[in-house]
């Protein structure tokens, strides 16, 4: 089957995607650029707002989806230690051979990178990512040239302006972590500050899954309109999630099928039933708690 899309369909679904600010795209340029190149790998369009990140001006492909890809086309991964201080994997793939792949704290800290908020709070998955994008760049580099993970560009040092009569523009994506006082933040789509903050994992899925109950029992909506809703809550606080445990992963997925909503949130079946996303009266009680 052919994912090959008139451009004018490109240009629609670029608009779309900046309008929704549910996947990182801050323009329609940024959306179409990238749809492009999913087009030109034999991807349809819309892959682009589910593996790509545009972060400071750069195209940033996810480190699940940079695995996915590596693994469906043959590569295989054995972690071998993962933990906060360390993360070594083990890369195969058919045509690269093997190679053991190790990021450690005290080389973050070594070249100034460990500092970071995301560092501070997330160090396994940043490990992670590290690992991820060096073992599979090195073992079969098709799968990632040209791009690397959100993790990275956000490592990388800003460019400098450049003189030449106006001034360079940076994007910066900003990162969603976890509160100063210790406490989660809870966001809903279309709202920069949170909607709540909660110090436990447990709290923070109760109060999480309300508003997936909001959704689900909600009169107004179509099953697509719902959908959509899921998606939108689900991409607003999917770096809170991302650093969950493993063990709060699962139990939030639990809890999200108990309060109606699905285990895995998906595209409506039309783009165009994105356009309502941010406009949904279940979500208007913004106000942070």
């Amino acid at each position: 089957m052919s994912n090959i899309v008139p451009f004018s369909e490109i240009e629609n679904m670029g608009l779309v995607a900046a309008k929704s600010k549910l996947f990182g795209f801050k323009t329609p340029e940024e959306a179409m650029s990238i749809m492009l190149l999913c087009q030109a790998e034999n991807l349809h369009p819309a892959v682009a707002m589910r593996d790509y990140h545009v972060i400071q001006g750069r195209p940033a492909l996810k480190a699940d989806a940079m695995l996915a890809r590596f693994q469906a086309a043959g590569g295989k991964v054995d972690w071998k230690t993962y933990t906060d201080e360390q993360v070594t994997g083990l890369f195969s793939h058919p045509s690269g051979g093997s190679l053991e792949v190790t990021w450690t704290i005290h080389q973050a800290k070594s070249i100034g990178i460990a500092n970071k908020d995301n560092w501070r709070n997330y160090p396994r998955a940043m490990l992670r990512a590290r690992v991820l994008s060096e073992g599979i760049r090195a073992v079969y580099p098709g799968v990632v040239v040209g791009v690397y993970t959100p993790e990275e560009v956000q490592d990388f040092t800003p460019a400098k302006p450049v003189d030449m009569g106006t001034a360079e523009r940076v994007d910066v994506q900003p990162v969603i972590v976890e509160e100063p006082d210790g406490a989660f933040p809870l966001y809903v789509p279309g709202n920069d500050k949170p909607y709540n903050r909660l110090h436990a994992e447990d709290d923070w899925i109760a109060a999480y899954c309300g508003l997936v109950s909001r959704i689900a029992s909600s009169g107004k909506l179509t099953g697509a309109e719902k959908d959509g809703k899921y998606l939108a809550l689900h991409e607003a606080n999917k770096e809170v999630v991302e650093g969950f445990s493993s063990l709060y992963k699962v139990k939030l997925k639990g809890e999200v099928v108990k309060a109606g909503g699905p285990s895995s949130p998906k595209l409506p079946k039309s783009l165009s039933d994105m356009d309502s996303l941010l406009s949904d009266p279940e979500f208007s009680d913004t106000s942070g708690k």
